[in-house]
This record gives C-alpha cells, structure tokens and sequence, in this order.
C-alpha cells in the first residue's frame, strides 16, 4: 500500500475533504481544512477519490466523534467538526448552490431540525461469508455493516435493531437480501420488509408471531399486511394520521414542525392554498387549521390517509385531498387561478413541470420546500423567469452530521 500525504483545502459538498496538491480535486473523508493527512487508493475506488489513513497534522476544528461506527457505516459524514464550523458549511452549501445559478437573496441561519433524533430507518440485511449482517451500508463500499446501535436514532426507535435481526434471521433460509424499513408511531413501530419475494403459509405465520412478541403496531411485507396490533398512528397538528404501509415521513419530528411552521409564516394572509406532492398532509393538516386547503399528491394510498385524518378531526378549514401525478399532469394556470398561494414539497427530482406551469400561471406567491439545493435551484430559475422574485431561504438541519440540507423558501410577483 503506497501512501500519498496531502493537505486539505476545504470540505466539500458531500462532506468530504478537499485537496489540490496533486493539481486536481482529490476527495478525502472524514478530514477538514488544513490537515495534513496520509492516503492511499484502492482499487475499485474511483480515481479522485483517497481513503484515511492517518490524520499527521490535525485541525483545531477536530472532535472526537460519538459514535464508534463512525468512518465504517456510511451514514453519518460529519461527526469529527466542531459544531460551529459545520454549521458554517451547511449554510455555505445552500449559499454557494443559488450563487451558481445566478439566484441572489437573503439566506437565513441553519436551523438545526434534528430534535430528539430519527424516527424512521431502513435496515439491510445482506448474507455474505457464512455470516448475516443487519445494518447500514458501509461508507464508499458495497457492504453491510452490522450495528447494534445507533445514537441518532430517536428514542421512540428502541428495539427497531432486535426486530430487523429477529426478521431477518426468519427469513434467512430464503437466501435474499432484504430492507427493513422501520417507522416510529404513536402505538409502536410500523415496519414493511421488501426482497423477500413470495412467502409460504409457514413462514407468514412466524412473521407474524414475530411482529407480535416484538409488539409491532404493524408489520407488512411489500405493503402486505402480515399483522396488525395497532393502528400506526402519528400527530400532525391536531390531526392524527394512521399511515399507509411503507409510508414516507420526515425524518425527525422536529423536522416536520419545522419546515411546516416555516410554510405557515410564508403563507399569512393567503386564503386558498393549493399544497402540491402533499403526500399524507404534514402540511396541509396544519394549513387546514387556518386556511382553505386543495392538496394532490400521486400517492393514492397517502391521500386516503389524509381524507380519513380529515374526515376524523374536528375544527379544520375545509380541505379536500386527491390523487394526481403532478410529474405527468402539473396543475395548469386555469386550474391555479382557484389559489392565491401554491406551496409545494416535491421528491430529491424536483418538480421541473409544475414549475413551469406556475411561471406561467398569475400566482403571486409560491412557497417551495426541497431536500436537494440542486434541483430546487433549477426550479427557482424557471420561477424567477417567469417574473417571480426569491425573497428569502430558510436552510434546514434535520439530517443533522449529513450532507443533507433541506429549506424553504417563498417566491412573490
């Protein structure tokens, strides 16, 4: 093994270190500015890219990471940099995105969003030298590593790690890899098991078993239901939600009251909203305690889950829900002219679509919400374009020691 010794310029936008000394970009994680660190390279690596081997000259920026699978789970990239500085960056990141593609506004601090911790991950279960390993996948490589704990993970989450290795121990006979993904709710925890494939009569009646002596809320397979003990039920203002299997939800729920009460503020004296990728209505449950509300989503089990939330809480505005693929069929401007304010959460892709139709429509406000810097950049140009002004970015942290960074931000003509 040859080793390379480099200094760190800066940490990039995945989280890595950043070095010139080769005259090209080389990326280096888990180091900071100005380090002196020994590499080397690997094969199967991709050229620009070096592994740690030793940090010679460390950063008066370095800490101790808390959690010891730190640097061999590719979950967290960020747990070495003290917290001012890493705040720093996450801000920087949103900044220099709009900077490159010609967005000027105002960019307000990070807000950290992590809260108490995740309530929702996926496990892998992956078999591989006689041995079954459940846990995250490594960092830069194609494996699992077994964990027995995870400190990000909220509280709400204990004994998701037991059930995703008792699940996957039952179902090791069929010899396929599985991902486990585990939801906290109110009544306990909703978990959905994809890979399997077909499950005999035997083996479904011991998942179910299973679900019970780990007193599951649910336990669905390829959202089939396997058991049901309780409703999974979260709170969404003063709405409860019971969620569709597999069901997408923020990460955090400090992250959720967040981005929601952030949407609020930028929504005040609107008095129909159109909320667009509404998914089970973390938004328009609580934009439905003060203003009217027309949410679309394509997920028809999702809005099935919103209208029963609707039709079970008392004191809402009125809200109607329906499902629609706003990729293949964006609300057009004769149907926006029903709204004075758009608010809109699409997935990592963006909503290049919608967008347009909304450039084009007589809407005097838009509030966007994304998790990608990059695509929402690309829908902002199309928005400002179309005449709209960017008035202002709220960066939000609820992917906390990630490069991850999710915002809200409000377009008016």
């Amino acid at each position: 093994m040859s080793l390379e010794r480099l200094t760190i310029d800066h940490v990039g936008q995945q989280g890595d270190g950043v070095s010139f000394d080769s005259g090209h970009a080389l990326y280096v994680p888990y180091t900071l500015p100005n380090e002196v660190v020994d590499v080397t390279s690997s094969p199967g690596v991709q050229a620009d890219r070096r592994e740690l081997v030793n940090v010679v000259t460390p950063s008066t920026e370095r800490i101790a990471p808390f959690c010891t699978y730190f640097g061999i789970c590719g979950g967290c990239a960020i747990q070495h940099w003290q917290e001012d500085f890493y705040r720093a960056w996450k801000r920087q990141l949103v900044v220099d995105t709009l900077k490159q593609a010609g967005l000027a506004c105002e960019v307000g601090e990070l807000i950290d969003a992590h809260g108490t911790g995740r309530r929702r991950a996926t496990f892998h279960a992956r078999q591989g030298s006689g041995a079954l390993r459940v846990g995250f996948a490594a960092a830069g490589r194609h494996e699992i590593v077994a964990i027995d704990r995870c400190p990000i993970l909220d509280p709400a989450m204990e004994g998701a790690l037991a059930a995703a290795n008792a699940i996957a121990q039952l179902l090791k006979p069929v010899g396929k890899p599985l991902d486990i993904q585990v939801n906290a709710t109110e009544n306990g925890l909703d978990i959905d098991v994809r890979g399997s494939g077909p499950l005999d009569t035997a083996i479904l009646t011991k998942l179910s078993a299973l679900a019970d002596q780990h007193r599951l809320a649910r336990l669905t397979r390829h959202g089939e239901l396997v058991l049901l003990r309780a409703p999974p039920t979260i709170r969404v203002g003063r709405a409860g939600v019971t969620l569709p299997p597999a069901s997408f939800m923020q990460p955090t729920q400090a992250g959720e009251e967040t981005l929601a009460a952030l949407v609020i503020q930028r929504c005040k004296g609107a008095k129909r909203i159109a909320d667009l990728f509404c998914g089970f209505g973390p938004f328009a449950l609580r934009l439905a305690e003060k203003f009217r509300v027309a949410a679309f989503d394509s997920d028809g089990k999702a809005i099935d889950a919103l209208n029963n939330a609707v039709r079970a809480t008392q004191g809402l505005k009125p809200l109607t829900a329906a499902a629609r693929d706003l990729f293949r069929r964006p609300l057009v401007p004769q149907e926006l002219r029903e709204f004075d304010c758009v608010v809109f959460d699409p997935p990592r892709q963006g909503a290049e679509a919608q967008s347009r139709q909304l450039a084009a429509s007589r809407l005097s406000r838009v509030v966007a919400v994304s998790c990608n810097p990059a695509t929402f950049a690309r829908d902002a140009r199309i928005l400002t374009g179309g005449g709209f002004r960017l008035a202002s970015v709220s960066p939000v942290d609820q992917f906390r020691h990630t490069a991850h960074v999710e915002l809200v931000a409000d377009f008016i003509r």
